[in-house]
């Protein structure tokens, strides 16, 4: 499937669930009453707009109303949102960059904790894999980096060896949707929930990030090229304005 297809599909997909679950998980009565309320508290200013103080009272109701229908509306959203932001970093993985490609050089970097760790840190190659240049060392931030080139389409781990200890990060090349993890990392649980799908590298290594610079995917549509965060919620709104409009369901 390619990239776009999958983001409209799941797009309407998610718009319809969002509106079926407001529906059920709403006061729909409440909301309409509220939602009329503000539009005659609306209308008032505009047809007294001479009459100072019935448009201050109308005002307050505005701002009174406003706060009532968020209140309705905020449980609902709740429900929804909680689950939708686990879907985007899951689809994150396979839409946020593209795999690497076959003769295309990328840049694998390794921050350390330590000055020993910076001189002493190797690579081990899997075949199908191979370095295109020296390994360059960056002391002011503790990072090695090195250039690779992919002679081959496949998934590779490649092994990182200091102070005694190896560790792993994992490499694909292809030109199919794949799951990707652009960064390993020791500790930091939060960073790793949104960024990485790769297990922690052990809280003994010194080897604190492993990254590759997998390439951001961009997807062609309506002669955009779109970031896929934004193309799915401006297509998943837009497909449940119109899912609530059939549905007659108060938003």
């Amino acid at each position: 499937m390619s990239p776009l297809l999958l983001v409209l599909i799941v797009s309407v997909v998610i718009g319809f669930l969002m509106v079926v679950v407001f529906r059920y998980s709403s006061d729909q009565k409440a909301i309409a009453r509220a939602k009329d309320q503000l539009k005659a508290h609306l209308l008032a200013v505009r047809l007294f707009q001479d009459q100072l103080p019935v448009v201050m009272r109308a005002y307050g109701r505005i701002f009174g109303g406003t706060a009532r229908y968020l209140r309705l509306a905020f449980m609902p959203f709740l429900i929804s949102i909680l689950p939708i932001t686990f879907l985007i970093i899951q689809l994150d993985r396979y839409l946020g960059s593209t795999p690497l490609n076959t003769s295309q050089p990328f840049l694998v970097e390794a921050q350390v904790a330590n000055a020993d760790s910076l001189n002493n840190i190797e690579i081990t190659l899997p075949t199908g894999l191979k370095a295109s240049a020296p390994a360059v060392h960056i002391p002011k931030t503790q990072e090695v980096v090195w250039r690779l080139i992919a002679e081959r389409d496949g998934q590779y781990d490649i092994q990182f060896a200091t102070a005694g200890q190896t560790v792993s990060k994992h490499v694909v090349v292809s030109r199919e949707l794949a799951r990707l993890s652009p960064v390993k990392l020791r500790g930091q649980f939060w960073e790793r929930l949104l960024s990485s799908s790769e297990s922690a590298l052990p809280d003994s290594s010194s080897i604190q990030s492993i990254s590759v610079n997998y390439p951001n995917r961009e997807i062609h549509f309506c002669w955009w090229e779109w970031n896929w965060i934004v193309l799915f919620f401006v297509v998943s709104l837009a497909a449940g304005f119109i899912f609530k409009s059939a549905l007659g369901i108060e938003i």
